[in-house]
């Protein structure tokens, strides 16, 4: 691997897996055939699925869970907590001061560039996120959705 890669030996990689430089991997696992972009961050317990692309600038934080066959475009943001503080009781907070909140990506979805999820939402099977949204809420399957907060504009049809 790259000397501009850093991958922690927890990471578990699955087969044909493609990584770009300048990328940082701790305690995630990554799928099959799933290609991982520039400048991308993936934290541990965090998952992606199988023949996803993660776009570079991306950041998947602890507690996502992406299913295969997800499209995530460049510089998406993943939230996985809704109150985030830096102290707790006048002392910068550890790990034990709050809990993750998850998020899950479901399969064939894909979320435009620029986008913010935040935690605590599901993004449907097919759903597209459309660029720059901030998702506030759960995305129904095969939905079309965007804006800030991201609503929905349409059902994804076999038209194109």
């Amino acid at each position: 691997m790259s000397e501009f890669a850093c991958i922690a030996p927890s990471v578990k990689l699955g087969k044909n897996v493609k990584l770009s430089q300048f990328i940082n991997l701790y305690g995630c696992e990554i799928g099959d055939d799933t290609k991982i972009g520039a400048f991308v961050e993936i934290q541990k317990n965090a998952r992606v699925g199988r023949c996803c692309k993660i776009s570079s600038h991306t950041f998947v934080c602890e507690g996502v869970d992406i299913e295969d066959n997800v499209f995530i475009g460049h510089s998406v943001t993943f939230i996985n907590d809704s109150y985030p503080r830096a102290t707790a009781a006048g002392a910068l907070q550890t790990e034990a001061d709050w809990k993750v909140e998850k998020t899950l990506v479901k399969k064939g979805a894909s979320i435009g560039s620029g986008s913010t999820i935040l935690s605590k939402v599901t993004i449907g099977e097919n759903a597209i996120v459309g660029a720059g949204s901030v998702v506030t809420k759960d995305v129904p399957a095969s939905a079309i959705v965007a804006g800030n907060p991201a609503r929905v504009l349409r059902l994804v049809t076999e038209e194109k």
